[in-house]
């Protein structure tokens, strides 16, 4: 059974005041098997940004079905899309989106709060996630007090600290240099190794050959699905 089934996903926006209709997908029907490393490209506009926001269950299709684990999710209320978003996904983004007045250790465990995890579990399984991106000494700083490629490691360790079956990347490299890009791409590279299923949009051909697999979008639909 594959991990993510997608059949005729559209998904339509109107602005506006609804005078401006913008067709974002049209007809997007895509299948991810478990522990795949996959880039999805795309010029501007090419609704790379908007699937990965209806994979990662932050915004719904406006149409169509989403099979996520064996389970039709196309339909749940924001609740049930927050559960799974909890207990499945891990996101990383370009901005880090890390809570500034929270140390680092504080920062990686804010999933397991939604999960009601004991503190102790809680901070057990942070520790061993600062250690597997290489920060054991900086648990206790604030996000201010890290640099660009040290804070995407934390948004990492978030990622993973619930398990998740899927982590989603947007641009994770986006502000880096290019040390620190391969920094971050080696970690990526060790959590394909480890089994995770990855889905990283990115505008960088640098970053996607790094991805077994690469989807190109062009005016809301797939373009071209390679194997690298």
């Amino acid at each position: 059974m594959p991990l993510i089934e997608l059949r005729q996903i559209f998904k339509t926006y109107f602005l506006g005041g609804g005078a401006v209709r913008v067709d974002a997908l049209q007809g997007i029907d895509l299948t991810i098997e478990r522990g795949e490393y996959i880039a999805v490209m795309g010029p501007s506009g090419s609704g790379k940004s908007t699937l990965l926001n209806i994979l990662g269950c932050l915004d719904q299709s406006t149409s169509g079905q989403y099979i996520l684990d064996g389970r039709d999710i196309s339909q749940l209320d924001d609740d049930a899309l927050s559960d799974i978003r909890c207990r499945k996904l891990g996101f990383v983004f370009q901005s880090y989106n890390l809570i500034p007045e929270l140390s680092i250790l504080e920062n990686i465990e804010v999933p397991l709060y939604y999960q009601r995890k004991s503190e102790r579990a809680s901070r057990k399984k942070a520790v061993e996630l600062a250690e597997l991106v290489g920060l054991t000494d900086r648990i206790h700083h604030k996000p201010a007090e890290l640099s660009g490629g040290q804070q995407q490691r934390v948004a990492i360790a978030r990622a993973l600290v619930n398990d998740a079956l899927i982590i989603l990347a947007d641009e994770p490299t986006g502000n880096l240099d290019s040390a620190t890009t391969e920094e971050i791409l080696q970690i990526l590279d060790r959590l394909h190794q480890y089994g995770k299923t990855l889905i990283n949009v990115t505008h960088d051909d640098e970053v996607a050959v790094r991805a077994r697999r690469i989807i190109r979008m062009r005016d809301g639909r797939i373009e071209r699905d390679e194997s690298s």
